[in-house]
């Protein structure tokens, strides 16, 4: 049986996971980058596996956040996004919701160890039918700062536009496009509009501690991955009315998924994660570990 994590750790865990990230150690990271984008993929998982330092790396993601859950309309082409031993799983963002095959659009401001800057991510929730755990499996992403990801490396900046803020009216405003590939997003939604609500706790809990890559992003030798978080950063969230969120446009995953989301949810507060600078399996399954490994890094 586990117990909530005491206020003074979580203060600990939040400080340390902050510390770890340097506007200076990023700024240096990203011309080192660049270099090893025009390395042969097979040299640089060689690099990047054998990287030395903390064992964690911190990940930040700044308030408001945005996830738009899509139902998957076309299931041999989302099947086809996934690598072996996943298959797709009905789920819900919220505790309370319909399940559903689920393609979620997550978009979020992040401060990492290793970049700095917006994304937009688009999983495929699935279920490994080795492990037997949910999955967030990132099938396609945009972004204004360095990547890595292990079916292609690492690249530069992907997109020509990558607005992801707030206004002074409470919307969450959205605009991202890529610089290459016909990916892009246009959304507004209000905060005020929001009601705090619970989280379907196999999604957000156990689905983030089994990431894997998939679509373009694939690999035959990667491996899921998980974070480390206080589980009770992810009970609850916003739970933003469909008529008053306006997506106005988003091409990402539109030949699988349905032509609007039956859920959005944001985060108004900041998200502390630590992760492994290399995807690597975590022996982290359930919240007893994921506590316990809270409480160890909370220096």
């Amino acid at each position: 049986m586990t117990t909530q994590i005491d206020p003074s750790t979580l203060r600990r865990f939040v400080a340390h996971t902050e510390s770890t990230i340097s506007p200076k150690g990023v700024a240096a990271l990203y011309g080192r980058a660049e270099m090893l984008a025009r390395m042969p993929q097979k040299l640089q998982r060689w690099i990047v596996s054998r990287a030395g330092g903390e064992e964690y790396m911190g990940f930040v993601v700044d308030p408001y956040c945005l996830f738009l859950a899509y139902e998957i309309t076309d299931e041999k082409a989302a099947q086809r996004l996934l690598p072996p031993d996943y298959r797709l799983v009905p789920t819900s963002m919220f505790a309370d919701g319909t399940p559903r095959l689920c393609a979620i659009l997550g978009m979020f401001n992040v401060h990492a160890s290793v970049f700095w800057g917006a994304r937009v991510e688009l999983y495929v929730i699935a279920e490994n039918t080795r492990t037997g755990m949910l999955t967030w499996v990132i099938c396609d992403y945009e972004s204004n700062t360095i990547n890595y990801d292990p079916g292609q490396g690492f690249s530069p900046a992907t997109t020509s536009r990558a607005v992801v803020t707030t206004s002074h009216r409470g919307e969450v405003v959205i605009d991202v496009h890529s610089k290459d590939r016909p990916n892009r997003v246009a959304v507004t939604a209000s905060v005020p509009a929001g009601t705090m609500r619970g989280l379907d706790p196999r999604l957000w809990i156990e689905g983030n501690l089994s990431v894997d890559y998939g679509g373009r992003l694939m690999d035959p030798g990667s491996e899921p991955f998980g974070l480390v978080f206080d589980p009770d950063e992810m009970t609850q969230a916003l739970d933003i009315p469909l008529d008053a969120s306006d997506v106005t446009d988003n091409t990402f995953g539109e030949g699988f998924r349905a032509a609007s989301p039956f859920e959005v949810a944001c985060f108004p507060f900041a998200q502390h994660f630590l992760t492994t600078s290399y995807p690597r399996a975590t022996p982290i399954h359930d919240r007893e570990a994921l506590e316990r490994a809270v409480r160890e890094n909370a220096t």
